[in-house]
C-alpha cells in the first residue's frame, strides 16, 4: 500500500473512532476538543482535530490552523477538513444549504447556475466569507478572472487566513501571465497551510522559471 493510501486509512479510521457511540468513545465538548487538540497523546489530537470539525465555529479556526503544523499526517488532515467545515458554515441553515446547492451545481460544472446561487449566498449572508471564495472559484473555472479576483479580494477582508483564496489568488495571476504575483501569493498560502502539496511542489518551479526569465532580460 502506498503512503497516501495509508494515510487515507489512518485517517478513515480516526474519522470512525472520533463518530463512535458515546457508551464506546465518549466525545468531548468544544472546549475539551479545543484543549485536547494541544495534548501530547496522538489519539487525542486526532480525535480533537475531527471533532471540531463538527462542533467548532469560526473563533476556533486560529487553533485548526496551527494544528495544520501539527507532527502527524493524519492530525494535519483532520484539522484541514475541520477548517473547511468550520468555514463553510455561515450560521443560518438556509444559506448554508444554498451553498450546497451551489457546490452541487459547479460539481456539474454549471457555471452560470453556480455563480447565480453563491450570489445568492452572499446577498443574504455578505458578511460569509465562504460565498465568496465559492463564487470566486466558479468565476476562475468560467475564465473571468477579474471578477474572481475581487471575490478574492472579499474572501481577504473577512478571512485574512483563507489558504484556499491565497491559493486562488496564485491560480489566477498564472493565468494572467504574472508569474511574480502568483509566486507571492503561492508563498503566502503556503505559510499558512504546509500541506498544500500542490502548491509546495509549483513554487520552485515558478522560481526557475523567473530566474530564467531575469537572465534572458540581461
Amino acid at each position: 500500500m502506498t503512503r497516501a493510501g495509508r494515510l487515507l486509512v489512518t485517517l478513515l479510521l480516526a474519522v470512525t473512532a472520533v463518530a463512535a457511540p458515546v457508551h464506546a468513545q465518549p466525545r468531548p465538548s468544544r472546549e475539551q476538543a479545543l484543549e485536547n487538540i494541544t495534548k501530547p497523546d496522538l489519539e487525542t489530537r486526532r480525535q480533537a482535530a475531527a471533532w471540531l470539525g463538527e462542533v467548532g465555529t469560526m473563533a476556533d479556526a486560529p487553533v485548526l490552523l496551527r494544528a495544520l503544523a501539527d507532527p502527524d499526517d493524519v492530525v494535519r488532515a483532520l484539522a484541514e477538513h475541520s477548517v473547511w467545515q468550520v468555514w463553510s458554515r455561515s450560521g443560518d441553515p438556509e444559506t448554508d444549504h444554498l451553498l450546497q446547492i451551489g457546490i452541487e451545481q459547479m460539481g456539474r460544472r454549471d457555471g452560470a447556475a453556480a455563480a447565480q446561487t453563491f450570489s445568492a449566498v452572499i446577498q443574504r449572508r455578505p458578511d460569509f466569507a465562504e460565498g465568496w471564495n465559492k463564487r470566486a472559484t466558479v468565476y476562475f473555472l468560467m475564465g473571468d478572472y477579474q471578477k474572481s479576483l475581487q471575490d478574492c479580494d472579499e474572501v481577504m477582508k473577512r478571512n485574512p487566513s483563507h489558504f484556499g483564496a491565497l491559493a486562488g489568488y496564485g491560480q489566477i495571476y498564472l493565468q494572467l501571465d504574472q508569474p511574480e504575483k502568483a509566486l507571492q501569493y503561492f508563498r503566502r498560502a503556503l505559510r499558512v497551510n504546509p500541506n498544500l502539496r500542490g502548491v509546495e511542489e509549483i513554487i520552485p518551479q515558478l522560481e526557475r522559471a523567473l530566474l530564467e526569465r531575469r537572465k534572458g532580460t540581461i
